[in-house]
């Protein structure tokens, strides 16, 4: 995954501003004198994979050019609690109207990083990959994805247009055509689309020989139990990488891993990760 991009962040943040501001911060506006200075650190609150500093970082220095700030940390980085993650100083009042919508952003990208992190450690020493999925919040997968790749997960397609993957629900669409539906679907996929990537879901081993007989590049295995999975890779042998998928938690994923399949994708990664603790302090 690459870098975010600078109009990446931007837009991100200002549209976030707006929901959150909207004509202004009113309790901020009340309470805090126009010329009232202040410095808050941001802050781990327990063990963490840091992702989305830029994204805070913006929030603080759209509101104002006057702001100080110093980051400390870096994306991808594990923190433990207390380590502190950036230092803003400057005008008291930008600090404290974009101070939630700095922690949104890394609460949330740094939860998603941090499990990530915890899956890629489950495998460790197999040759598994942990993937994530397009089980993302709506207007995010950008920075979900990022996230997960900061904390050492591949990135699987991003969307419905960079790659081929012919699901249950397109073969069942398909359930009259011959000589099989994978068949089918992967040569007409093939036809338009000869440069993409093709990965075709599997629910059992003969639909696993069809879809290697049908020449595709991936074929993922849903839902098999470990021996079923030893099984397809050994069938497989090379011809085609293999993903694992389904049933998938931390209790589960070694197993899934030894297996021998190459990838493991995981929707929890995106669609269950819990924000992280991470906390701005105003210094005395």
């Amino acid at each position: 995954m690459e870098r975010l991009t600078t109009e990446e962040i931007s837009r991100a943040v200002k549209l976030a501003l707006e929901e959150d501001v909207g004509p202004g911060d009113v309790t901020t506006l009340v309470t805090v004198p126009d010329a009232a200075l202040a410095t808050a650190i941001m802050r781990a609150r327990e063990p963490l994979v840091v992702s989305g500093i830029e994204l805070a970082e913006k929030a603080f220095d759209a509101l104002s050019p006057k702001l100080n700030i110093h980051v400390s940390a870096k994306d991808g980085q594990r923190l433990d609690a207390g380590d502190a993650i950036l230092k803003v100083s400057g005008p008291a009042r930008p600090i404290l109207t974009a101070e939630r919508v700095a922690l949104n952003f890394i609460q949330r990208l740094s939860g998603v990083a941090t499990l990530t992190a915890q899956f890629v450690h489950a495998i460790r020493g197999t040759q598994a990959q942990i993937l994530d999925t397009r089980k993302t919040t709506p207007g995010w997968r950008r920075f979900e994805k990022y996230a997960v790749a900061c904390g050492g997960g591949t990135n699987h397609r991003f969307g419905l247009h960079d790659m081929v993957l012919i699901k249950d629900n397109h073969l069942a669409a398909l359930k009259s055509e011959s000589p099989n539906p994978i068949a089918a679907a992967v040569q007409r996929a093939r036809a338009q689309y000869p440069r993409l990537k093709l990965e075709v879901e599997t629910d059992t081993l003969e639909q696993v020989d069809q879809a290697l007989a049908a020449g595709a590049d991936l074929i993922l295995l849903d839902n098999m139990r470990p021996e079923q999975l030893r099984e397809a890779v050994r069938r497989c042998a090379g011809r085609a990488k293999t993903e694992a998928s389904g049933g998938v938690n931390l209790n589960t994923v070694r197993a899934i891993a030894e297996s021998g399949v190459d990838f493991i994708s995981v929707g929890a990664l995106t669609h269950s990760a819990r924000a992280v603790d991470i906390g701005l302090d105003f210094e005395p």
